[in-house]
């Protein structure tokens, strides 16, 4: 069933079992992997979502993005260094406005991602909403506060966290999390619309060939879709 945005005024304690603590150590290990195989090669990457807030569940996956526009050869070639497999690859824009970017599944609950054209503020502050770490915080167990598909804010405790909602607090959240109040309010209205109309799709997605890379890819949607085309010049 889908997380939908919970629109009331909450707050509560949350205190994770001995389980959801192995799980989250689980799916950190795994995250720690593949970004020191990306690291190894100079490239800097974070892992973000529920892994870096702790307050992961059965089905979560571990999500690895390089927040900077990189060469895909040399991506591909740090995961293949390390023998993280390469499965499926994608191409994948949400929207017009937003950057096309690469996607590279390792498996069903693992993947890494970067943009093919650079970001707007408000699209690179997106993980921060959701709660962002890098190789050394994850190294230190390092939770970091962010907020959940539910529009929840989660703020790691020593035994779990606190949860409360973001809405009507849309300001307050953005100085806790360190991001521009515009980026909240974006991502309040696009979950809430999604909570009203359901998921609308993605404007591209792609599958990569075996021999073609990244690069090619977007210059062929790019030759046949003027949308694209714009907002790579932008």
């Amino acid at each position: 069933m889908a997380v939908k945005p919970t629109k009331h005024e909450e707050y509560r304690e949350v205190t994770y079992s001995s389980e959801r603590w192995k799980q989250l150590k689980t799916l950190r290990c795994r995250a720690v992997w593949v970004m020191e195989a990306l690291d190894a090669f100079h490239l800097l990457s974070i892992t973000h979502g529920s892994i870096a807030r702790g307050d992961v569940k059965v089905g979560s996956d571990v999500d690895v993005f390089i927040p900077e526009v990189q060469n895909s050869f040399l991506v591909e070639t740090a995961l293949e260094k390390a023998k993280v497999p390469i499965n499926t690859r994608f191409i994948v824009q949400a929207t017009p406005s937003y950057a096309m970017k690469a996607h590279i599944e390792i498996d069903e609950a693992t993947t890494v991602s970067f943009p093919l054209m650079e970001m707007r503020r408000v699209e690179r502050e997106f993980y921060r909403f959701g709660g962002e770490v890098n190789l050394n915080q994850l190294k230190t167990d390092l939770r970091v506060a962010g907020v959940d598909k539910r529009l929840m804010l989660i703020e790691p405790t020593e035994k779990g966290h606190v949860e409360s909602s973001v809405i009507g607090k849309e300001e307050s959240t953005a100085k806790t999390l360190g991001v521009a109040a515009e980026t909240v309010l974006d991502r309040v209205h696009a979950l809430m619309r999604r909570d009203t109309v359901g998921r609308t799709g993605v404007f591209v997605k792609k599958e990569l060939a075996v021999d073609e890379t990244f690069e090619l890819a977007l210059k062929k949607v790019s030759d046949l879709n003027p949308a694209v085309r714009r907002r790579m010049k932008k």
